[in-house]
């Protein structure tokens, strides 16, 4: 076999490659391969630097790497090579992906057939075996990652925060299985699996919750699918028709299209980079102002000091009359109290008419601001 001459360059190319050893087919197959060497170029009387020096002698195949070639064994080479790729091992941050050790574990555990699920589901339910429940939990360890994959596009980040949370879900699975009902347990708990990790995801989509209802949890996940659905089949996705769809009502689906729609805003955060003014300032609110309920509180226990004073001033009759007809949430009839005092219906009106009146005076007097206030509530 004639061996495989070496590349020689034309003097018009200028520099010349390095002349490498021939090799024969007969070499290839005794193993005889030498490692390809880094090349040095030098050129016309450039003279031989240090470094060039060391280099060829580290690229130089020493005996016992030939010995161990002849002999079929890894070179030395190799073996540095393996013991580098280990020291970076050790240098990262996470030396196994916890998704894939996670996998590799649950591999281990055996699937169930359905007469061991039977088993087991009648131990955990008449004599709460943990055994059992253990058995059954890890047999379908499996059955949440398949679940929680469907729903990684929708969750888009860790998908072990799904997995463990459809671990639980699968767990409350084993509490509530039934299995005189002859339902496939695997059936029975991707049913509670999806539920918790449908819960996670809604809880967690961002730091305001979205969905607390059970109305709007069906509209986080079909609002969207279902307007899409309208627009194809060439309707405008109206809120009025999108209730009727869903089976909500119209409030419910603007509300949620809003949610989708927007995005989280702290309401302390400044208007500008260069503004101390923040959000909650120019917000609207139909509830009272803290200030508001305070003075009302206030001038409500000024009224009824005032009354307490105000009672000291009446007659008899008079006080019986404020009890009964104007401080009393049931008040009597007129003539009720005409029948008591032996008086007429008009009498009594006009008594009571004069102590508003002779009350309202009072007030005035004595608190200044009593006009505005009885103007705001309807005093007057």
């Amino acid at each position: 076999m004639e061996p495989i001459e070496s590349y020689k360059a034309s003097p018009s190319e200028g520099l010349q490659p390095p002349k490498r050893a021939a090799i024969t087919q007969k070499d290839v197959k005794a193993g005889k391969t030498r490692k390809p060497t880094r090349e040095t170029r030098t050129f016309p009387g450039q003279p031989e630097t240090a470094a060039a020096k060391a280099e060829a002698v580290e690229s130089a195949p020493d005996e016992d790497d030939a010995a161990e070639a002849r002999n079929g064994k890894p070179q030395k080479s190799q073996k540095v090579g393996k013991n580098t790729k280990s020291d970076d091992s050790d240098k990262a941050l996470v030396k196994f992906d916890p998704l894939q050790r996670y996998l590799s574990e649950i591999s281990k555990y055996r699937l169930l057939t359905r007469e061991e699920e039977r088993e087991y589901g009648l131990r955990v339910r008449e004599q709460g075996d943990k055994d059992a429940a253990y058995a059954l939990v890890t047999a379908n360890l499996r059955l949440v990652v398949k679940i929680a994959l469907e729903f990684q596009r929708v969750w888009m980040q860790n998908l072990l925060d799904l997995i463990q949370e459809g671990n639980i879900g699968l767990m409350q699975a084993v509490k509530k299985f039934d299995p005189y009902k002859n339902v496939k347990f695997s059936y029975y708990a991707s049913f509670w699996i999806k539920a918790y990790i449908l819960k996670f995801i809604m809880d967690n989509w961002r730091l305001v919750k979205i969905g607390t209802t059970q109305g709007q949890r069906k509209l986080f996940f079909k609002l969207k699918k279902e307007k899409q659905h309208l627009i194809d089949q060439g309707f405008d996705p109206k809120p009025k028709l999108l209730s009727e769809r869903l089976g909500v009502s119209e409030r419910e689906i603007v509300d949620m299209d809003q949610r989708l729609d927007s995005w989280d805003v702290s309401l302390d955060a400044p208007l500008k980079n260069d503004s101390e003014t923040e959000r909650i300032e120019f917000l609207s609110t139909d509830s009272e102002s803290v200030e508001d309920q305070v003075s009302k509180k206030e001038i409500e226990l000024l009224l009824h000091n005032k009354i307490s004073e105000f009672r000291k001033k009446m007659t008899a009759r008079e006080i019986e009359i404020f009890e009964l007809r104007i401080f009393s949430d049931n008040p009597v009839t007129l003539q009720e109290i005409g029948d008591r005092y032996g008086i007429s219906r008009e009498r009594v009106r006009q008594v009571e008419k004069n102590i508003i009146r002779k009350m309202r005076e009072f007030f005035k007097r004595e608190i200044p601001d009593f006009a505005s206030y009885a103007e705001d509530t309807g005093m007057e």
